[in-house]
């Protein structure tokens, strides 16, 4: 059964302009024909086609029901955008169908790319959202400077993962149930050393992901795995 995002109100659901040409030219829905909708906020739906039109695609619907979270932590990831908008895209997708609550684009002094696309990257949060049938689609935060960042954040645990040979703690050793966390990965440069002063004055403690030196999306994509499987015991 495909899955479509839409706008649900009691028995009823309308699919977006985008999701509603994709249901009836693209996969040929007709009027009739079962098909499941989510909202991205929890609710999952079943439902027939009323109205097919590619503009405003009208679901009655028959079955609904509100997923609870069950993940026992909530993951905020702020990450440097790569040159290669590509590679982000690939982390988001991973992360979204692990399992993560929130995700920042950050500009630091190293970046080399200062323009993220947020719709393109939505797209393919929802994409991920759909294809591992999961209820919610994580907050995803326009591009924002390192500094003005670090200023609001609030997370039980806060971490930065850099390549300073500093002393650093394993990630494992910061995992606790029923906690936030909010962790930065920097760009392929690395975070200057006026960043990392700047994030430690602010509460953010250094974090080792290994021993190997990793790309940007593969840091963030192990910070992601690691919790989960940390806080699945």
């Amino acid at each position: 059964m495909n899955t479509f995002f839409g706008i649900i109100q009691n028995n009823a659901a309308i699919l977006s302009e985008e999701e509603s040409l994709h249901c009836v030219k693209v996969l040929r829905h007709k009027v009739g024909d079962t098909i499941r909708v989510i909202d991205g906020k929890g609710t999952i739906a079943t439902g027939t086609i009323e109205a097919a039109h590619a503009k405003q695609c009208a679901v009655s619907l028959t079955n609904k029901k509100t997923v609870v979270k069950t993940r026992n932590y909530n993951l905020h990831i702020a990450i440097a955008p790569t040159k290669n908008i590509e590679r982000i895209e690939w982390f988001i997708e991973k992360a979204v169908e692990i399992g993560i609550d929130e995700i920042t684009s950050i500009k630091c002094k190293n970046s080399e790319r200062t323009i993220v696309k947020e719709d393109r990257l939505k797209k393919v949060a929802e994409s991920a959202v759909k294809q591992s049938q999961q209820a919610y689609i994580p907050v995803l935060n326009p591009l924002i400077e390192f500094k003005e960042f670090i200023k609001n954040i609030k997370a039980d645990v806060k971490l930065i993962a850099h390549c300073e040979k500093d002393e650093k703690k394993n990630i494992k050793e910061y995992v606790t149930a029923n906690k936030s966390y909010c962790i930065l990965i920097g760009p392929e440069g690395d975070f200057t050393k006026e960043e990392i002063e700047i994030a430690q004055h602010a509460g953010y403690l250094p974090v080792n992901l290994g021993d190997s030196r990793l790309r940007t999306e593969t840091a963030g994509l192990y910070a992601c795995a690691a919790l989960a499987v940390l806080n699945s015991h």
